[in-house]
C-alpha cells in the first residue's frame, strides 16, 4: 500500500527550525518523509539529517523517497530514547529537531494494522510491530476501572464507564478479536448516537491507540530529552495533535524558559528552574483554514517552538 501522508504545517515548521545549511537535524517522527525532504533540500553535502521512526514500512518508505540525499541517516527506534540514539551515532548536539506526533493517515488505512474503526482487521495499533503488547491483549486484559480511566483520559469519551463495562460484559463470553467487534461493542454501550461528534468509536480507538504506544508519558521527558541535544541556538519543533501531548510540551518548554513551578504555599524555589532558552511561540501556531480543508488531519494541529539559550 502506497505511504500517503500529508506533512502537517510544513512552511511552518522548515521556517521555525531556521535552518543552517551545514547543521545537524533530527526528524523524531520521520512518517512519510514530508518534513525530512524539505529539510534536506536546505542542507549542503556537509549538513547531516537523522530520521527515527519505530514503524520498520514507514522507515522502508523514507528509504525509497530520500534516495537521491547521501547525507540522511535511517534509524529504527522511538524519538523518546533520542539522546541514546544520538550517543550511539557519536553525535553530542544537533541544530534542530522535529517531533511530529500522533498518527499517520498510512497507519490508519493500512488495514492490517488494526487503527481504523472503519476497517474489519485484527485489533493490533502497534506502531512498532517489533512490540509483543497489542490492542487486542489491552481490551481482553485490563481491568474495568483501567480501561474507564485510559477512554477518559486519552480519548476524552464522556461514555468511557459505560463503554469500558461493556466490554468486560462481552470479553465474559468471547475475546474480542477484530476492530469492527470492538466497534459494535461501543455501540451497544452508547445511550444514543450523536452524529455531529463524529463516528462513535473514534475516541475510544484513539484512547487505546495512545496507551499501546506509550504515547503521552514519557513525553515531558522526551522534550526534555530533546532541548538537552540542542546545540546553543538550535531549535525544537513539535507538532502536537492532543491536549494531554499539547500540555505536556507547553509545560516543558515552560520550565526550559527557567519558570519556577513550584506550588505558592513554598516560600522558596525547589524545582531548580533553571533558564536553558526561550519559548518562540507564545502561542501555538494553527493551520490556516486551506491546510485544514485539504488535509483533515491537520484540524487538531498545534505547533510549538523551542530555542536553546546557554
Amino acid at each position: 500500500m502506497e505511504f500517503n501522508h500529508k506533512p502537517v504545517l510544513l512552511k511552518q515548521c522548515i521556517e521555525g527550525l531556521n535552518i543552517k545549511e551545514n547543521g545537524i537535524y533530527v526528524d523524531g517522527t520521520l512518517g512519510g518523509a514530508g518534513h525530512s525532504k524539505e529539510i534536506l533540500k536546505r542542507l549542503s553535502s556537509k549538513g547531516m539529517l537523522i530520521g527515527i521512526d519505530r514503524d520498520f514500512e514507514a522507515l522502508d518508505t523514507a528509504k525509497e523517497r530520500l534516495k537521491d540525499f547521501s547525507n540522511v541517516k535511517f534509524v529504527h527506534g522511538n524519538h523518546d530514547d533520542i539522546k541514546q540514539i544520538l550517543q550511539d551515532e557519536n553525535i553530542n548536539e544537533v541544530d534542530g529537531i522535529l517531533l511530529d506526533l500522533g498518527i499517520s493517515s498510512y497507519q490508519i488505512d493500512e488495514k492490517q494494522r488494526g487503527f481504523s474503526y472503519m476497517l474489519d482487521s485484527e485489533l493490533d495499533m502497534r506502531m512498532d510491530r517489533t512490540q509483543t503488547f497489542t490492542a487486542k491483549e489491552l481490551v481482553n486484559t485490563y481491568k474495568e476501572e483501567q480501561l474507564s480511566n485510559i477512554i477518559y483520559e486519552y480519548g476524552e469519551e464522556k461514555h468511557s464507564r459505560r463503554i469500558a463495562k461493556k466490554i468486560c460484559e462481552y470479553r465474559k463470553n468471547k475475546i474480542i478479536e477484530t476492530t469492527l467487534e470492538l466497534v459494535e461493542i461501543i455501540k451497544m454501550a452508547m445511550p444514543y448516537i450523536d452524529k455531529s461528534a463524529g463516528h462513535p468509536a473514534k475516541r475510544t480507538f484513539q484512547a487505546i491507540r495512545i496507551e499501546v504506544n506509550n504515547e503521552i508519558e514519557p513525553l515531558y521527558d522526551t522534550i526534555n530529552q530533546s532541548i538537552e541535544c540542542l546545540k546553543n541556538g538550535g531549535r525544537l519543533c513539535v507538532i502536537t495533535f492532543h491536549s494531554l501531548e499539547d500540555r505536556a510540551v507547553k509545560n516543558a518548554f515552560i520550565k526550559a524558559q527557567g519558570k519556577c513551578v513550584c506550588p505558592n504555599d513554598i516560600p522558596y524555589c525547589v524545582c531548580g528552574a533553571k533558564k536553558i532558552g526561550n519559548i518562540i511561540t507564545k502561542k501555538p501556531i494553527l493551520p490556516d483554514k486551506k491546510e485544514q480543508t485539504e488535509n483533515s488531519r491537520a484540524k487538531s494541529a498545534k505547533l510549538r517552538i523551542f530555542e536553546k539559550i546557554v
